[in-house]
């Protein structure tokens, strides 16, 4: 009875130590469950950015997403759907240049795309990468590279980010990208507060660039413990509301 009982004890013990190994789609899929993110796809959510307002209109793979804002006493109000772009300045529709609605857009989506990761991360032109685990400031978290098809990928497709997702909770509390816009650069945000509203996580970051030029996109984490990086921004929501 002894040794079948030491036998069993053995057996728990293996057990609890056999870490199930997740794919790269099972992290993000957790991580959409654990923030809510799975409500966006049917929502209407605003919000407030800088000096900007935002509204995003989602149902069933049909999104309108609206920025409004003044500029020189003006009333600007843009929009972009699943088939077009509109500009309106004091309520009146405004012709843009082809190039000017790519930048204008692109800018829109920006913002709208980071307020409510990791939703979108499922999106047919996402392909995701597994990479070794780190563990930041004590805290484990799997890394999970997203590149972009060219087709279905936006005007960025080449962008290339990295989010660090805690292993316990499988919320995102880190993520890196690189772009080409604008002369390319590297950008690190790094959790500043969170919040809850009905059911979906919105966060606040504060956002870095690396120090040295040549730092690996993959180990601006270890920058960030090495005080390699300069902060140069900060990402604040305000006035966040959530309907169904």
């Amino acid at each position: 009875m002894r040794f079948l009982s030491f036998l069993f004890i053995v057996f728990l013990v293996s057990c609890k130590s056999e870490k199930v190994e997740l794919s790269a789609q099972e992290i993000i899929d957790k991580s959409i469950i654990a923030s809510g993110a799975d409500k966006v796809a049917n929502s209407e959510i605003s919000f407030r950015f800088r000096d900007k307002k935002y509204r995003a209109v989602r149902k069933n793979g049909i999104f309108k997403l609206y920025r409004s804002f003044k500029q020189d006493s003006l009333d600007i109000d843009e929009s972009i759907s699943n088939t077009a772009y509109e500009r309106l300045i004091n309520k009146k529709p405004t012709k843009v240049i082809d190039s000017m609605i790519t930048t204008y857009s692109n800018s829109i989506n920006s913002v709208h795309y980071f307020s409510v990761l990791p939703f979108s991360l499922n999106d047919k032109a996402v392909y995701k990468r597994l990479l070794p685990s780190r563990t930041v400031k004590g805290i484990p978290y799997y890394k999970v590279e997203i590149t972009f098809d060219e087709n279905g990928g936006g005007e960025d497709f080449n962008d290339v980010f990295i989010y660090w997702i805690n292993q316990e909770n499988f919320l995102i509390d880190y993520l890196a990208y690189a772009y080409e816009t604008n002369g390319g650069g590297k950008r690190f945000r790094v959790l500043k507060e969170q919040c809850s509203v009905k059911g979906i996580r919105f966060v606040d970051y504060y956002n870095y660039k690396p120090i040295a030029i040549d730092s690996k996109l993959i180990d601006l984490d270890i920058a960030l413990e090495n005080n390699e990086l300069q902060k140069v921004s900060e990402i604040i929501l305000e006035d966040i509301e959530v309907d169904y």
